[in-house]
């Protein structure tokens, strides 16, 4: 069997990461491991380094995204796949793990669909269509390449970047990459780890959640998790038995995770 990993941008920027990283060497003792990272918050600085302003809208039902225009998605990629994997790659290695770094366009592994538009609400509160730029929704990963790298004995790391029918380089959600790449792969388990202790409801952890509870309190939940829920929905409603969705800065944050010792565990039942 396989665990995927979603290591959240707030962790990556937060310098969470060794924290999560030393822990792996442990959860490859109960079962594989495949990494999908985040770490919008970096691409943000770069970008603002660069002298290129981010803009960021929110859709109707209140979630927060990047606008990712040609020139965003290069300094994406470029971030996303060479900075951040490269660190991750680089601690595992550190922590006894030989990893191997990939982002969606390589080998074409993640494909998704170029949105042709994008509905926003403005400043004032009205819904408004404008270009989707080059942001995408994933809809096919060629699991024969992940499968390949597992078999040679290899951790895979896989940055949230994807190419187009048209060979274009879209940025894609990494919670929702990491779900996709879940249920491709029929991973039993989909871990979401993040800098909070899970789903939170009245200041409190949430210890279980059904896809339908899930769906009724997503109005409710902030920017940020909102998408770690929406992942979840989608992972469990594809085929993967549970996604748990875990804080990254505890120790030992995966295999407590994995134990049932921390974080919120969305399933059917």
């Amino acid at each position: 069997m396989v665990t995927v990993v979603k290591v959240g941008g707030s962790l990556v920027a937060e310098g969470r990461l060794q924290n999560v990283l030393s822990d792996v060497p442990d959860a490859l003792k109960l079962d594989r491991i495949v990494l999908v990272h985040g770490g919008g918050e970096i691409v943000t600085r770069y970008a603002e380094r660069l002298g290129k302003e981010q803009r960021f809208i929110r859709s109707p039902s209140g979630v927060r995204s990047r606008y990712t225009d040609q020139e965003t998605a290069e300094i994406y990629s470029m971030v996303m796949s060479g900075l951040i994997a490269g660190r991750i790659v680089s601690e595992l290695s550190r922590q006894g793990v030989t990893a191997f770094s990939l982002s969606g366009i390589d080998g074409g592994l993640i494909r998704a669909e170029r949105k042709k538009k994008l509905l926003m609400v403005d400043e004032r509160g009205r819904k408004i269509a404008i270009d989707g730029g080059f942001t995408g929704k994933p809809k096919y990963v060629n699991r024969a390449i992940i499968e390949n790298i597992l078999s040679m004995g290899f951790t895979p790391v896989i940055s949230p970047v994807a190419i187009s029918d048209e060979s274009e380089i879209l940025n894609i959600d990494g919670d929702r990459a990491a779900s996709f790449v879940a249920s491709s792969i029929r991973s039993n388990t989909l871990v979401i780890l993040t800098n909070v202790g899970g789903v939170l409801l009245d200041g409190k952890v949430v210890k279980s959640l059904t896809i339908k509870e899930a769906r009724e309190i997503l109005p409710s939940i902030g920017p940020g998790m909102d998408k770690k829920i929406i992942g979840a929905i989608e992972a469990v409603e594809a085929g993967v038995d549970r996604c748990i969705i875990a804080p990254g800065n505890v120790e030992h944050p995966l295999t407590a995770a994995l134990s049932g010792g921390v974080g919120t565990v969305v399933k059917h039942e």
